[in-house]
């Protein structure tokens, strides 16, 4: 699937865009999403260095996922270009409860070496999410909503694009009420 963006947000606008795919997968009963990005040098950042930092200041991908053993409440697992995550779980914006070390170190992170065509920079980001996070022995025949995101918000050009598309006025990824589904069981 391509991520897009929402051209009514102003940070969007005159500005060259990232071109973005990911593809969605239940691989061996875990959860499984390939990033491949390609974006402009004034949108790259790689600035965080550590696990549950500020990964969505850098160039970041995120999955967005309605837990599906609680509608109520929803994970978002960020990473970064160099495979530093930020992974918490709550009902909302303000409520979130970040994963421990230990859980972090249960999803995989297999980052592509970011390299430079031109005026761009390459790179791409596979994430393996295990069923036990959400409380599940697999993913097989579970259904899951979410969103796909990529942002930059501290690049010298930040931007925001999602898979399925957010009808609010300004950039807002905390937004479960526009979950499509990601993974059908």
């Amino acid at each position: 699937m391509l991520l897009k963006p929402n051209l009514s947000w102003k940070a969007n606008q005159g500005i060259t865009l990232p071109a973005v795919q990911a593809q969605v997968a239940n691989v061996n009963g875990a959860l499984q999403v390939e990033f491949l990005v390609e974006e402009p040098v004034d949108c790259f950042r790689a600035e965080v260095r550590e696990d549950n930092g500020s990964s969505w200041e850098d160039s970041c991908v995120e999955i967005f996922l309605k837990n599906p053993k609680n509608p109520a409440e929803y994970f978002n697992f960020e990473t970064t270009s160099r495979g530093f995550i930020l992974a918490a779980r709550g009902s909302g914006r303000q409520d979130r409860q970040q994963l421990p070390p230990e859980e972090l170190a249960k999803i995989t992170r297999v980052k592509q070496l970011a390299s430079v065509a031109g005026n761009l920079i390459c790179w791409g980001m596979t994430i393996v999410i295990p069923p036990e996070i959400f409380g599940l022995d697999s993913f097989q025949g579970v259904t899951l909503e979410g969103n796909l995101y990529k942002c930059a918000d501290k690049a010298k050009t930040p931007h925001y694009l999602s898979a399925f598309p957010i009808n609010t006025e300004k950039p807002d990824f905390h937004r479960p009420e526009f979950f499509q589904v990601l993974l059908q069981g």
